[in-house]
């Protein structure tokens, strides 16, 4: 998935944490919920200005990052 148009980094919001959309919503926070047990669709109901698109990106960005930080200490 191409995440580029979804993921968003801004110096200012956020400490500069990897972003959706330009929202102060952050991958991390995707990934909590999810981590914690949430499914998409609660997720999608309590933060109703996301999108599937917008939780499939966070976890396409994640695991671009955890590829390139498997290339780095090979």
């Amino acid at each position: 998935m191409d995440y580029s148009e979804i993921i968003t980094i801004e110096p200012g919001k956020r400490s500069g944490k990897p972003c959706i959309r330009g929202m102060r919503i952050t991958v991390s926070d995707v990934l909590s919920y999810l981590a914690a047990g949430m499914s998409e669709e609660e997720i999608l109901r309590d933060f109703s200005e996301l999108t599937r698109d917008d939780i499939r990106a966070c976890l396409a960005f994640a695991a671009d990052r955890e590829g390139h930080l498997m290339a780095v200490h090979a």
